[in-house]
């Protein structure tokens, strides 16, 4: 076994209080692309003028809602994703004690669909839905449904708009879910960094919360901001290491 997943195995069976720290690399494994990478969503071009990241903004939801809804439902949402060897060996660990919070910046509900409890999903998820007139809840199937939508945009029997339960371009991250994020860094003895650049503030700098005598790991394909500070740095496929660490 190579060197690098046996150091991993060591550290997981040392620690008591693992905080796993992941972001869209999680889940290139269940083929739904990441962001930034050259072929990533926010690669291609825009509608209108508009680059992919307006499309997906609350400005682009209020002003021109088609345009919001027809990029969402293309680009964003993948209805037939599984979960991959990451999230379910991370919900076995989460089972075995090992593992006490996922830190995702995922809207994709894998996570949980592998079957993780304490989740702290910084970017919302497009399984949850909600009407802006009326605050009705909706699951992903219903805005997919185009018996529930004038044209493409999801409506509610109120009239209202059912847009997705994410945080978007233009909106601040729920402070409840940050809280949450930062007890779960502050109290780890061992935080898995995984799939993500660490790129996009602020969920990148939650990190700085970790304690001085927290063990940090990286699993990233490519370098991070954080690889030099950390105690292992992996590059290679985050679903098959966790799998190997942790049989």
């Amino acid at each position: 076994m190579d060197e690098k997943i046996l150091e991993l195995k060591k550290i997981i069976g040392d620690s008591l209080n693992i905080v796993f720290f992941g972001g869209a690399g999680v889940s290139t494994e269940s083929n739904i692309p990441d962001f930034r990478s050259r072929k990533g969503i926010y690669s291609g071009e825009g509608e209108e003028g508009l680059t992919p990241e307006e499309l997906i903004s609350y400005p682009t939801l209020r002003r021109k809602p088609e345009l919001f809804f027809r990029f969402y439902k293309d680009a964003v949402v993948y209805p037939d994703a599984r979960p991959n060897d990451a999230h379910k060996t991370l919900a076995e660990m989460e089972a075995d004690g090992k593992l006490s919070c996922v830190v995702t910046q995922n809207i994709d509900g894998l996570h949980q669909a592998a079957g993780s409890k304490n989740v702290a999903e910084l970017h919302g998820s497009n399984a949850h839905h909600y009407c802006q007139k009326c605050k009705k809840s909706y699951v992903l199937d219903y805005i997919l449904d185009t018996d529930n939508c004038d044209g493409v945009i999801p409506k509610c029997p109120c009239s209202g708009i059912v847009r997705p339960k994410v945080v978007l371009f233009g909106e601040r991250l729920d402070e409840n879910v940050i809280n949450h994020a930062i007890n779960a860094i502050r109290s780890a003895d061992c935080i898995i960094v995984g799939g993500t650049s660490l790129a996009v503030y602020p969920a990148a700098g939650l990190l700085s919360y970790m304690s001085h005598d927290c063990k940090l790991v990286v699993i990233n394909r490519d370098a991070t901001p954080v690889d030099d500070e950390a105690d292992l740095v992996i590059q290679d496929s985050i679903g098959e290491v966790l799998r190997l660490a942790y049989t």
